[in-house]
């Protein structure tokens, strides 16, 4: 075709191709509430590398006329988009702001749009119902942008958005969707455990000093993602790992990028997935205490500059603690953890009585979430035998109940880096063999962590508070695997106490108040007991209906 066009031919051209891009979006006629809106333009600039020399910025009005600017991002050729998600009904414009400034594609453009809230009739996801998740008032748990609380608990499924065909990851989410899980956290580069990119060995980026992105790839995750609006899972993309270890940590971009190409790949996957319901972990399994934060401060500030309201978080290593490193930063909506793979007593004991139950009062409060406890059938680090799943649901309930409960998330070796079974993840010899990921997506702890969301979301959870005080014994004081915790409500018409391994809770007189039906719930089948306390002077106890774990809960939300 160019044989026949002149170069202002050319200039004519690409001008009707931006008209074509954004004449049939600009006006769409109506879009839900916390739905997406999405528009195209097409750039008139010439360059090589669109992702490191141009930007554009696109300013939303809503109809009380309250400025939102999010980023738009290139899509390859000449093609750049904007998503966002509108939260009022009514009639929106917008109009962008591009670099460079001559750009007459990308610069000056506007549109309007319509928005109307849904259909009472249609039931949709629970974000099309609620909407998107932020953080509640109080602080100490997530909500959805109407007010209704949101319960995280999310698979570690690392490596499934880039390895699994569209099939499988269907299949996945459809499995975890019946399990009772509520989110997926993801990996959304190449990184450690997946060194050559998605399942046709694309990476995300090329490149070190100027990286080059590479748009399929991030094409074929914006099909996950679509996937997981659909199934009603909230989106945990962790956008940079950053582990300096491994056998090629030049392979992790949150490790190895130069701090101004690690701020625009961050920047890029928010712009690309910020009109979905999201919550997003800024780094993956790096060390950033010390010295260290101070590059992530940075990287957060600059990556969380505009209008993000979706949760941010970060996942340190293991038994890392970075609360103070990070607590004056407002791009940071929640403290992630890692509790890790130990299973020996000082593992147990810093989750039960370490950093997370000591810190959680501290201001500013924000709410508290283990992203990576034990993972089933992973070696442990200590005894180097496969976690059981009674070791998985222990760091779990323990997780939710000495902090104020927001969620916890849960892993299941196979299932994070989508193995096969022929032999350890890629880059983790020491974790052991694990199932295929399709028989690992039914172990034990995984198919049990329904009851655990039917439990938590039935009672309120969100009035939760750590209550050690009102146990009158602790066997975890003398054997760290036996540690009962208990959290309740202010009212004490709600109180729940996981215990591990004794079968008997001891309990102050007046944790509880009168009248409140109180049942014992087997964490591995959700069976309820109804539980008679056997009063001793100023002490309830209450023995559980048989060995194992037991979860004791008062609350009139909740009788057998």
């Amino acid at each position: 075709m160019s044989a026949f066009l002149s170069p202002s031919g050319w200039r004519l051209a690409v001008i009707v191709l931006a008209w074509l891009a954004t004449a049939a979006c600009t006006d769409v006629s109506t879009v839900p509430r916390w739905g997406q809106f999405e528009t195209a333009f097409a750039s008139t600039a010439s360059t090589d590398n669109p992702f490191q020399d141009q930007s554009l910025l696109v300013t939303f009005t809503s109809p009380s006329k309250r400025a939102v600017t999010v980023r738009g991002f290139w899509d390859g050729g000449r093609i750049w988009r904007v998503r966002f998600s509108p939260d009022e009904p009514g009639v929106w414009t917008f109009l962008t702001h591009a670099v460079p400034d001559d750009d007459s594609g990308l610069q000056g453009r506007t549109g309007r749009f319509t928005v109307a809230d849904r259909d009472p009739d249609d039931e949709g996801t629970v974000f099309e119902r609620h909407g998107p998740v932020r953080v509640a008032a109080s602080g100490t748990y997530l909500e959805h942008a109407d007010g209704t609380p949101f319960f995280w608990l999310a698979d570690t499924g690392w490596n499934a958005a880039l390895k699994a065909t569209p099939d499988e990851w269907q299949h996945y989410l459809d499995t975890r969707r019946e399990q009772g899980f509520t989110a997926i956290q993801w990996v959304a580069t190449q990184w450690r455990a997946a060194p050559t990119g998605d399942r046709q060995d694309l990476p995300a980026f090329s490149g070190h000093d100027r990286i080059v992105i590479e748009p399929v790839f991030f094409q074929r995750l914006d099909a996950r993602v679509r996937a997981l609006d659909r199934a009603g899972l909230l989106n945990v993309p962790v956008l940079l790992w950053a582990i300096g270890s491994g056998s090629d940590p030049a392979i992790n971009p949150g490790y190895a990028l130069p701090e101004d190409q690690a701020i625009k790949l961050a920047q890029y996957m928010v712009a690309r997935w910020q009109g979905h319901s999201s919550a997003w972990l800024l780094a993956g399994d790096g060390d950033y205490r010390g010295q260290r934060a101070d590059r992530w401060t940075r990287i957060g500030r600059a990556v969380f500059d505009h209008d993000t309201p979706a949760p941010v978080g970060m996942h340190p290593g293991g038994m890392q603690w970075v609360l103070d490193e990070f607590a004056d930063e407002a791009w940071l909506g929640f403290n992630g953890y890692q509790s890790g793979h130990g299973d020996d007593d000082r593992a147990l004991r810093w989750l039960t009585s370490g950093p997370p139950a000591r810190d959680w009062a501290k201001a500013p409060i924000r709410p508290f979430i283990n992203l990576e406890p034990p993972y089933e059938h992973h070696r442990a680090y200590q005894s180097r035998e496969p976690i059981p799943a009674q070791a998985v649901r222990r760091a779990i309930y323990w997780s939710l109940l000495d902090t104020p409960t927001a969620g916890v998330s849960y892993g299941g070796h196979g299932v994070w880096g989508w193995d096969d079974g022929s032999g350890p993840p890629v880059d983790h010899p020491d974790t052991g063999t694990p199932l295929p990921w399709r028989e690992a997506l039914e172990m034990p702890a995984a198919t049990e962590m329904g009851h655990l969301v039917d439990v938590f979301t039935a009672i309120g959870f969100e009035r939760l508070r750590p209550a050690p005080d009102l146990l009158v014994e602790q066997p975890g004081t003398d054997r760290a695997s036996a540690f009962i915790s208990v959290s309740a409500s202010a009212e004490r018409d709600l109180l729940v106490a996981y215990t591990p391994e004794v079968p008997t809770v001891r309990l102050r007189a007046d944790a509880i108040a009168a009248g409140t039906p109180v049942t014992w719930i087997n964490p591995r089948t959700g069976e309820r007991t109804a539980a008679t306390a056997l009063v001793e002077k100023n002490v309830m106890r209450f023995t559980a209906p048989g060995d194992e774990d037991w979860l004791l809960v008062a609350s009139a939300q909740l009788a057998p």
